[in-house]
């Protein structure tokens, strides 16, 4: 049984804890599914302000959804269309402190308002996204995005 309880004063101290618990639950695991689906369940249980916290993977040039934690989703999204997909596309991180005003967002949940999405690449291909929604503004920032950055380089070895 895994229980993790990660908790911090600081974020650069929560997200190396983090990524450590990540790094047990796929440690030695080859499937990708699993992996993606305790990352999400980790993420969930342990960072604050989220309503969505999963996965969107590249399927034949298209993100098809993978496992994830909150409200039913989006199942499909072309490369470069809405946030996911332009992190799809681009291969960069998107941090949006607010969804209603990124051009072409997919609203799967209208009380999303901000957004992190993470490429995860192999081989200079994106093979998947981390996708971390919250209703609340500016919910994301540098050192949250640095923390998943760290997280997407390990998942990018486990998937």
């Amino acid at each position: 049984m895994y229980d993790f309880a990660i908790t911090a004063d600081d974020k650069s101290t929560f997200y190396r804890d983090l990524a450590a618990a990540l790094e047990s639950l796929v440690a030695g695991e080859p499937d990708a599914i699993a992996n993606m689906a305790n990352a999400a369940a980790l993420i969930w249980e342990s960072v604050p302000g989220l309503n969505w916290a999963g996965f969107y993977r590249n399927v034949g040039g298209e993100l098809v959804l993978g496992p994830f934690q909150g409200r039913a989703a989006c199942i499909r999204i072309p490369f470069g269309t809405g946030v996911c997909g332009a992190a799809a596309a681009t291969g960069q991180v998107q941090r949006v402190d607010d969804v209603h005003a990124f051009p072409g967002h997919i609203a799967c949940d209208a009380a999303s308002i901000s957004e992190l999405v993470l490429p995860i690449a192999r081989d200079d291909e994106v093979i998947a996204v981390l996708d971390l929604d919250s209703p609340h503004a500016a919910r994301f920032d540098a050192e949250d995005e640095a923390g998943f950055v760290a997280i997407a380089a390990i998942l990018a070895r486990a998937l």
